[in-house]
């Protein structure tokens, strides 16, 4: 197993859910994404979407030894962090104008 690879990853995808609960309670986004971002609050809901589904494939796909469950948790840990990269990609959408 590439055990060294475990705490880089977690360090890595604390400080994504971190930023993401400045964005959801405080509405700081970093400054290079301000520009882009409209829907501050779902910006902050898919980064933290995103650091839970790291530490999740972390957890599955390099702690736990049995192939069964990893498969299913590594697959299930894909399709949360693309949920957050979705969540991110709509929350940088401009909103349309209702008449």
């Amino acid at each position: 197993m590439e055990r060294y690879l475990v705490l880089p990853l977690v360090l890595l995808a604390l400080l994504f859910a971190a930023s993401g609960i400045a964005t959801i309670t405080r509405g700081w986004v970093l400054p290079m994404n301000r520009h882009r971002v409209y829907r501050v609050r779902l910006y902050g809901w898919g980064q933290l979407v995103a650091g839970f589904a790291l530490c999740w494939q972390v957890v599955f796909g390099l702690v736990l030894s049995d192939i069964g469950i990893r498969q299913w948790g590594t697959l299930f840990g894909s399709a949360l962090l693309l949920t957050g990269i979705i969540l991110m990609g709509v929350s940088q959408r401009a909103g349309g104008h209702r008449r």
